[in-house]
């Protein structure tokens, strides 16, 4: 099987690559916009015309489209995440390859939810910002394309690779800072937020997964479980072997607690969820206060039955080993 991979140096794609290279019967060329890329493309900015020209030649069987920006204005997210897959539709619609498409979707299509619900593939998307707008533009586009293709609805992705500027990522750094100075204490603030974290490994499964199926329309691709940040950031603790207190300043009283058990339903932080982590000192000022960047408020949790019943996908790896990995990384920076 020849696939073509866009976007094989971003986050997911490095995890997809590695998937698909570990497969003998696949045969990979990457696509995108780095020098490392076997042929450079910039969807945003490239014809359909030229790519279409390309798809002729190399005749994939499969193109997976992990490109996109997650960060930057509205006028940016639309050329990367939008108008980049419209270019890809229009070059596949245009090409005699008929090759299937594998979009990668993501979670902040569907906006906010009500805190205890899980997210199906059948609810109506509001995405609270112009990062889910254009991703959902990006959908709309594929599903009223006509070609052979799915969209996998990423939830929100952990592991190894997790950005520094992400809310994970933040609270890695923050503890890294802590240990690294000697401090016995951290000030956290704005973790009350749940979301449903899944590892990026068990993404480039999935989406290996779909490359094979012949499942179409969108598949939420997640854990099923949501999790608050506290609880993330007190099993971070532990497996980081921080001895020091960790104190929510705007949660209930009392040290965070290494648990990351069922979720709970309450709605604490429901329109201003917010994310900071900050060493405390006597007479430091108060924590900088970091918006949780994907407009879906206090609460998501995914719906995972149809990845299950159409890909015969279940996750693997648990927040835990994800969290490991997220403290190797920032360790190595000490």
């Amino acid at each position: 099987m020849r696939v073509l991979l866009i976007g094989a140096n971003g986050y997911l794609g490095r995890f997809v690559a590695d998937r698909l290279l570990a497969d003998p019967a696949v045969q990979l060329t990457a696509l995108g916009r780095g020098d490392d890329a076997d042929v450079r493309f910039d969807l945003a900015s490239g014809s359909p015309g030229a790519l279409t020209r390309f798809l002729d030649a190399v005749h994939p069987g499969v193109v997976i489209n992990c490109a996109g920006a997650t960060r930057g204005g509205a006028r940016e997210l639309t050329r990367h995440n939008t108008v980049a897959v419209a270019t890809v539709c229009e070059a596949l619609r245009r090409s005699g390859c008929g090759a299937r498409l594998v979009q990668i979707g993501c979670g902040a299509e569907y906006g906010p939810s009500q805190p205890g619900s899980s997210t199906a593939e059948d609810a109506v998307p509001r995405p609270g910002g112009p990062y889910g707008v254009s991703k959902l533009a990006a959908t709309e586009l594929v599903l009223g394309s006509g070609l052979d293709a799915v969209v996998l609805r990423v939830f929100s992705p952990a592991g190894p690779g997790t950005p520094a500027g992400s809310p994970l990522g933040r609270l890695a750094e923050a503890m890294r800072r802590a240990m690294q100075s000697g401090d016995g204490e951290l000030k956290l603030t704005g973790l009350g937020a749940q979301r449903d974290f899944i590892d990026v490994r068990d993404v480039a499964r999935a989406v290996h997964a779909a490359s094979l199926s012949a499942a179409q329309g969108v598949i939420n691709i997640g854990s099923g479980r949501a999790v608050r940040l506290r609880d993330a950031a007190a099993v971070l603790a532990r497996v980081a072997g921080y001895g020091g207190a960790l104190h929510e300043l705007d949660g209930p009283p009392g040290p965070l607690r290494p648990s990351i058990g069922h979720p709970r339903a309450d709605s604490d932080h429901v329109m201003h969820a917010t994310h900071a982590v900050h060493s405390a000192h006597a007479g430091q000022s108060a924590p900088v206060v970091y918006p949780y960047p994907d407009g879906c408020g206090s609460w998501q949790q995914a719906d995972v039955r149809t990845a299950r019943d159409r890909l015969g996908w279940r996750p693997r790896i648990n927040l835990e080993e994800s969290l490991g990995d997220i403290w190797m990384e920032a360790a190595c920076r000490i």
